[in-house]
């Protein structure tokens, strides 16, 4: 009777299509079946952490992060309601502040922010430190921004706007300088008409001295942040040439005072460019003695290529610029901010390499820009290909870009992810997702298909958002339009990407992650039937079970609470715990001290009764199941060939633990290969297990248990283990015993 074994799962979730597919080397991996339960990457499998309740929101939500750094206390998670955007802190949860649209009525504090829910799941957007920017396309483009709190609460660290982003704001320009020159060589006779802007000169003076030539001045104000308002109106005089200037020759420019500026910049024509003379520090007069213009430092004119509706629909930074793509009119264009001035689009004459860049990607069909990502080069995704743009040089200029052709899978929308050294996009058709990574061997950008095993889950789908955990496990949490939660473990350099299915009692609406003390936190909007009534819950992943933690310390319910030493009034152990207040009339699993108390219903305040007093931490929840199950056995044989479509009964079968306890094992029946959710039925039988001493808490278990497969001699009969109890399932094997029949 040969002896196979599964000690590796990084296969994941696989179409039974591939169930005659031996010939792959990972064929050994695949799982028919994986619900609730999360392929790790060093080939182990375990039950998925619970769902931890944080507090019930007003209405549906959509997750944005704000990152500020990796220190859990500066980071936030946005939530986008219909008509307002709340702030929660990225540690507890809890809800900081609630920010509303500015409106144009002072009186009127309850305007609606700019998106409605259709749009919020297109919201792009890119963060530099304290500011957030949102693009779409049927919005203008917006900005969401915090500032330390001015008020006098110490309980509130920042205040939080948002607002339109406006373009090109500076200080004003002063006004039209005035200008008197001196000139050195003129006769007694000769003097400055102010008037007119030219010498009162005689004869001689005007054509010997050459008197007759135009010189115009412009003057800028500089705050103290370097930001460089437009120019003055120019102020043209009649006076020397500059090459004929001779000793004594000056001219004199002053200006009125701009408030807010720390200093001027003074600029003088040449053949019709102005280029920069001189700067004035905390004084509002210049003296030109023939300085050569600096013709890379010029004067900057407005230009704003988003005005009437024009609106973008992504938004990234690129080489210290903020980048646009994808506007209403401009669908295949983008466009980069001055460098170093995200909000700045005011153009130099001639261009300067810092000037704003427009630049349009043509191409055999006008592809839509749908996502925009820095990764070295500046990535384009597309409706019909993937591009990048970048330059000959060391970046890209206004007359330096250069495009070309990744691919031509085409994309959505979907905001790419970026995890190690490549891209994750969505691609254009069937939601497959894809990655972009560079490969040595075409010195070029290439990737797989990372749903090719597992179409199922994508095809018929959209993926609303998705998120990267890289921490503890290196998950893709992506969220189907469906409310069902996928999960991708996902590590390139190891050639794994494992899927795995997670359902709840209700449907997952967003998901966000952000940084944790000891591991990454994934944030969910949970919508749930409860009493009758849907409501909303923001929800986080609890944290895996570390190797010091219990029974007791486990975290295996949905939408759960911890009610930690729960005694009556008497100081004595309590056999009724509260805290369920958002649960009523739900049937729920109690896992008392580490030990399971099969399903309650929660009382009308919220109470729960337990079979055995509460002595410490209970844990309350709504229950799920964990199921993991391996394709059927297929290889070939010496004497019998394949055996594919031979009858097969397994033996003893040894399963291999980690730190778990409980659990059921059953085996397949025949026709349950290609059937959806074929384990719901399957006879269970459970896995033993007792306490060291009677009355305590089950320690957790590791190591190999024996159990004996109640199948029969079906041609496609394989294992399944399930985990039903708020309790550690975390299995490294599976090996058993399997006698092959003849083929039917």
């Amino acid at each position: 009777m040969p002896r196979v074994s599964w000690h590796n799962f990084t296969g994941g979730l696989v179409t039974t299509t591939l169930a005659s597919r031996y010939d792959l080397q990972k064929f050994g991996t695949f799982l028919q079946a994986c619900e609730n339960a999360i392929p790790n990457i060093h080939g182990d499998i375990e039950r998925r952490p619970g769902m931890e309740y944080i507090t019930t929101l007003d209405s549906c939500a959509y997750l944005l992060p704000f990152q500020f750094n990796s220190d859990p206390e500066e980071n936030y998670l946005l939530a986008f309601h219909e008509c307002y955007i709340t702030i929660h802190c990225g540690v507890t949860g809890c809800e900081v502040a609630c920010i509303r649209q500015e409106s144009s009525d002072d009186s009127d504090t309850s305007c609606a922010q700019p998106y409605c829910m259709s749009y919020i799941r297109e919201v792009d957007y890119a963060q530099v430190a304290d500011v957030v920017y949102l693009a779409h396309c049927c919005v203008p483009l917006y900005k969401l921004y915090r500032c330390s709190c001015s008020g006098g609460n110490p309980d509130e660290k920042y205040e939080w706007y948002m607002q339109e982003v406006s373009l090109n704001q500076s200080l004003s320009a002063p006004n039209t300088p005035t200008v008197t020159p001196t000139c050195g060589l003129v006769c007694g006779c000769c003097d400055w008409n102010s008037s007119a802007g030219c010498y009162n000169c005689c004869y001689c003076c005007a054509y010997t001295m050459n008197l007759c030539s135009c010189l115009g001045y412009k003057v800028s104000a500089v705050d103290c942040d370097g930001i460089e308002s437009l120019p003055s109106t120019a102020r043209c005089i009649t006076f020397r040439y500059p090459t004929d200037w001779v000793a004594g020759d000056h001219v004199t420019v002053s200006w009125n005072t701009v408030s807010g500026a720390c200093e001027y910049n003074i600029y003088r024509d040449s053949a019709g460019y102005y280029g920069l003379i001189g700067v004035a520090c905390g004084c509002t007069r210049f003296v030109d003695e023939n300085y050569e213009p600096d013709m890379t430092v010029t004067p900057k004119e407005n230009w704003n290529p988003f005005e009437s509706n024009n609106n973008p629909c992504s938004v990234t930074f690129h080489h210290q610029r903020l980048t646009i793509g994808g506007t209403k009119d401009a669908p295949s264009s983008f466009y980069m901010s001055r460098t170093g001035d995200f909000e700045s689009f005011r153009k130099s004459r001639p261009l300067q390499d810092d000037d704003p860049i427009e630049y349009m990607v043509s191409s055999n069909a006008v592809d839509d820009i749908h996502w925009l990502v820095s990764f070295g080069s500046l990535f384009l995704g597309t409706s019909g290909a993937e591009y990048t743009a970048d330059s000959s040089g060391a970046a890209i200029t206004p007359s330096d870009v250069r495009i070309n052709t990744q691919s031509y899978w085409g994309s959505k929308n979907l905001k790419p992810l970026i995890i190690g050294s490549a891209i994750l996009h969505e691609q254009r058709l069937g939601s497959h997702v894809r990655e972009i990574a560079y490969n040595w061997e075409i010195d070029g950008y290439a990737g797989n298909d990372l749903s090719l095993l597992a179409p199922e889950l994508v095809e018929g789908h959209k993926i609303v958002q998705w998120a990267y955990q890289q921490s503890p496990g290196s998950n893709i949490w992506i969220v189907r339009d469906d409310g069902i939660l996928l999960c991708l473990t996902y590590m390139r350099e190891q050639n794994i990407y494992a899927w795995s299915k997670h359902t709840t009692k209700g449907r997952v609406i967003s998901v966000c992650v952000l940084c944790g003390e000891s591991e990454d936190i994934l944030w969910l909007v949970v919508a749930r039937q409860v009493n009758g009534q849907e409501k909303y819950f923001l929800e986080r992943m609890h944290l895996r079970l570390q190797e010091d933690e219990e029974a007791e310390d486990s975290f295996y319910v949905d939408s759960g609470v911890v009610l930690e030493n729960a005694i009556s009034t008497n100081q004595t152990a309590s056999t009724t715990v509260c805290g369920a207040c958002h649960l009523i009339g739900e049937t729920v699993s109690v896992l008392n001290v580490g030990s399971p108390e099969g399903e309650q219903i929660v009382g009308a305040n919220g109470s729960v009764e337990l079979q055995y007093a509460a002595s410490g931490k209970v844990v309350v929840g709504l229950p799920y199941d964990s199921v993991i199950s391996p394709l059927p056995v297929e290889t070939d044989t010496q004497q019998a060939g394949s055996t594919t479509g031979m009858h097969r009964a397994y033996g003893k079968t040894t399963i291999r633990f980690h730190r778990s306890l409980g659990g059921q094992y059953a085996a397949t029946k025949q026709g349950d290969l290609g059937r959806e959710d074929f384990w719901e039925d399957a006879e269970y039988y459970d896995i033993p297990y007792l306490p060291e001493y009677w009355g305590e808490p089950c320690k957790l278990f590791t190591g190999d248990i024996d159990v004996t497969l109640p199948s029969g001699q079906d041609t496609d009969t394989s294992v399944i283990l399930k985990q039903s109890q708020p309790l550690p399932f975390r299995v490294t094997s599976i090996t058993t015993n399997v006698d092959f029949g003849e083929a039917p």
